[in-house]
C-alpha cells in the first residue's frame, strides 16, 4: 500500500522522482526503490516525504484513508499570530512575543526547505 500511495501522490502533485529524491537528499535510485518496494525508507524519511507530498505519514502507511489532513487541523498559524488577544495559559502575549514566534516559525520552515545532508 505504501508504494502505491507514494507513487500516486507524487504523480498527483506533478513531481518527478528526482525532485522528491533531491528533497530527501537521496539518490533517485534510492527513491525509486521506495516506490517499487525494493527499499524501505526510515521513519524520518517517511515524515519528510509526507511533507513534500502534502499528506500525512499515516496516509502513506495505510493507517488512514484520507490523504488530506482533517479540516480542523488545517489552520494557517499566520492568521492566529495577528490576533490582539492571543494568550498562553491565560498570560497575554505582547506584540514582541508574537514577532518572536513568527520569526521562529519562519526559520523552522526555511530550514525545512534546505536540502538534507547525509
Amino acid at each position: 500500500m505504501f508504494e502505491k500511495r507514494l507513487k500516486q501522490l507524487r504523480k498527483k502533485r506533478k513531481l518527478t522522482m528526482q525532485e522528491v529524491a533531491d528533497y530527501l537528499g537521496v539518490a533517485k535510485s534510492t527513491y525509486a526503490g521506495y516506490e517499487s518496494g525494493y527499499r524501505q525508507p526510515t521513519l524520518e524519511s517517511i515524515q519528510t516525504i509526507a511533507r513534500k507530498l502534502h499528506t500525512s505519514a499515516d496516509y502513506l502507511l495505510g493507517l488512514t484513508d484520507y490523504p488530506e489532513p482533517p479540516a480542523e487541523l488545517n489552520h494557517n498559524a499566520k492568521q492566529y499570530l495577528n490576533y490582539e488577544q492571543l494568550h498562553w495559559d491565560g498570560v497575554p502575549l505582547e506584540k514582541d512575543d508574537l514577532d518572536l514566534i513568527r520569526h521562529l516559525l519562519e526559520r523552522v520552515l526555511r530550514d525545512r526547505t534546505l536540502p538534507k545532508k547525509e
